[in-house]
């Protein structure tokens, strides 16, 4: 613990969160009745193409934790997440092998194909229940096969477990983030030695698994952070963190966890590893307390970001508000069409689709808004009812949290497709859930994933849309992004 039982300092927990454009460090203080967040510090997280590889700046990431931790000041414990499926190479003496490559890198382009023969998706799926994505960790790792950095490396850490081994010096990895690998076994909550063997992929390479709530160990002394406070597991994939925080009250919601990307989904006790869930490319990963979050990916608001970035920063506030304006349903795409996933000119690929499906081409950046955020929605209508009817279990509300939760026109269009209530809130879910989880280990809150929910209804603001408009809208506007 950082600091003598009772000070005033046990409350007060630093949430070390990174995502695909930015890192931040937030304090949390948490309690009976409190649950708040200051950020204290935010970086940029850009990524570097260097010999044609796009790779992760990881060391002005780490740099970026290390002073958001600093400007904290005295904190009880430290928690680290971030996005999944990347990953950092150490070598025997624990010096890292290179800055880890981008997930949308072209490296892993056709890898899944070459090993479909040897591995079987439905073996990879009844093994790990993990959706087919071309950048899994499996398949970077099979592009990465004979390169001189993994024949030497002794570890592999994924992201936030890297940065923790950084703070504290402990190996280890945290079950949410390593079920997104597609090594591990969902079932058996281990790695999946047997299907690493067989990819040709050394076990070896991988720690032990450390559960969400499991203390790590004190960040080091040579670190200078006052109070040498301890780092805690938290639900290190950010999607983990971020479905702990939603104040969900009971069991028959959907969430969609919206940023960069939509991860679209229900909460469940076991996994669902059926071929009608396989075929639907539904994924199982796992969550705090043993949950499972069953789950679709979808492209998500990377669309709009890279639209706006290729329009030299157009004024989002003012692009939302014409789109707003434009007709529904002009033109639609597939977001989750693989040409969107490399960084690029994004408005172009739009056009590009609508010609080749005989869709009308947006002209404006106001008309291509309203087509990538009418097509979101459609997106996550269609995985909404897939999860229902997949899982079994029946939602009544869709609760949107993360950085989604402030585009008010997609929140009420996704309303209006899924013919649902949509709760939007809290934008800071990923934080809040991290922190939670924190504080649940230190003693300054109590209870099961209900419980802690309870507290973020209690004091966290959500906003509620009511669906409107017609399901034969929504209907005719489906058929014609699935056909």
């Amino acid at each position: 613990m950082g600091g003598p039982a009772g000070a005033a300092v046990s409350t007060r927990f630093a949430a070390a969160d990174l995502g695909a454009s930015s890192g931040r460090v937030m304090v949390g203080r948490a309690g009976p009745g409190v649950l708040d967040l200051t950020e204290v510090h935010r970086f940029a997280n850009e990524s570097v193409r260097l010999a044609g590889t796009l790779h992760w700046d990881i060391l002005a990431l780490a740099r970026g934790v290390l002073d958001g931790l600093r400007a904290a000041g005295p904190v009880t414990s430290v928690g680290v997440d971030s996005w999944a499926v990347d990953y950092g190479l150490l070598d025997a003496s624990g010096a890292l092998l290179g800055n880890p490559v981008h997930y949308r890198d072209a490296r892993t382009d056709g890898v899944a194909e070459r090993l479909a023969t040897r591995l079987g998706p439905e073996r990879l799926y009844a093994t790990t229940g993990l959706q087919q994505l071309s950048f899994n960790t499996l398949y970077q790792l099979a592009a990465a096969s004979g390169t001189p950095q993994l024949d030497v490396a002794r570890w592999l850490l994924l992201i936030p477990d890297l940065l923790v081994y950084w703070l504290t010096g402990e190996i280890g990895a945290e079950v949410t983030n390593a079920s997104t690998t597609q090594l591990y076994d969902v079932r058996r909550r281990a790695w999946a030695t047997d299907l690493m063997a067989d990819a040709g992929i050394r076990p070896e390479l991988f720690p032990p698994l450390r559960e969400a709530g499991s203390r790590i160990g004190p960040v080091l002394p040579a670190l200078g952070l006052p109070g040498a406070p301890d780092v805690v597991a938290v639900g290190s994939h950010d999607t983990a963190s971020a479905v702990v925080g939603v104040p969900a009250s009971g069991q028959h919601f959907a969430y969609i966890s919206c940023g960069t990307w939509s991860l679209v989904g229900v909460e469940l006790d076991a996994p669902v590893l059926t071929e009608a869930s396989r075929r639907a490319n539904f994924t199982n990963e796992s969550g705090v307390d043993g949950s499972i979050r069953y789950l679709r990916n979808v492209m998500g608001l990377w669309l709009l970001q890279e639209s706006v970035r290729a329009w030299g920063g157009a004024d989002l506030p003012d692009l939302l508000r014409r789109a707003a304006a434009e007709p529904a349903f002009r033109s639609v795409v597939d977001p989750d069409d693989p040409a969107f996933l490399p960084p690029g000119d994004i408005p172009a690929r739009v056009a590009q689709a609508c010609r080749r499906a005989g869709e009308p081409v947006p002209t404006t950046p106001a008309a291509t808004v309203r087509c990538i955020l009418d097509s979101l929605a459609l997106a996550h209508r269609r995985a909404v009812r897939q999860a229902q009817q997949l899982s079994g279990r029946h939602v009544d509300t869709v609760h949107v949290v993360g950085g989604g939760a402030r585009n008010s026109l997609l929140c009420q269009l996704t309303a209006d497709a899924c013919g649902l209530p949509v709760l939007a809130g809290p934008v800071e879910a990923t934080a809040l859930g991290n922190v939670l989880v924190q504080a649940r280990t230190a003693g300054a809150v109590g209870g099961d994933l209900a419980a802690l929910r309870a507290l973020l209804r209690e004091t966290q603001h959500v906003v509620r849309y009511e669906p409107r408009g017609t399901e034969a809208a929504w209907r005719a506007a489906e058929d014609r992004m699935a056909g």
